[in-house]
């Protein structure tokens, strides 16, 4: 990892590959202590993983202010990819919120992760496997937060705690 010249421990250093994109993600879970920022196209099946459900799990039961807030485009195959977030929905329906974007946000291509505002994971292109990762990276990690406010205010929520859907 380069360094980033934020803070004297902040690093940076891009790779390529999902696999090591979605390893990077299960990483830092556990090292979470208040928020998980996910904006991506839709989930992906890693986020019905028995190890990725147990984690954030983990991470919510932590503290009762911990947050999961995600915003994908599509919501809709969340209910058959990803049974396991639908019931993290439902058992911590005050702590994760899973919003889908408006038709004005549907050009944001670049899917990525943020915890705790100090560390990330960046995609540059949801079609592409190039991908960065942030440690320690403030000013990088503010930088996807501020994107991740702006998507957020062009969302509406896009999955509930019931397959129903009421």
């Amino acid at each position: 990892m380069e360094q980033t010249g934020n803070l004297p421990n902040a690093e940076y250093r891009r790779f390529e590959g999902m696999r090591e994109y979605e390893a990077v993600i299960d990483s830092l879970i556990p090292q979470t202590q208040r928020t998980i920022h996910v904006f991506d196209k839709t989930l992906s099946q890693a986020y019905n993983s028995a190890r990725r459900f147990e984690a954030l799990r983990e991470f919510l039961l932590a503290s009762r202010v911990n947050r999961l807030l995600i915003v994908v485009h599509d919501a809709e195959p969340i209910e058959r990819v990803c049974p396991r977030m639908l019931d993290l929905l439902r058992q911590f329906s005050h702590a994760v919120k899973i919003h889908q974007t408006l038709q004005m946000a549907k050009g944001v291509y670049d899917p990525f992760v943020v915890f705790d505002g100090i560390h990330y994971v960046h995609r540059f292109h949801y079609n592409y496997l190039r991908a960065a990762q942030g440690v320690n990276d403030v000013a990088g990690a503010q930088s996807l937060l501020d994107r991740f406010a702006e998507i957020w205010e062009a969302s509406a929520p896009g999955a509930t705690a019931s397959t129903s859907g009421l």
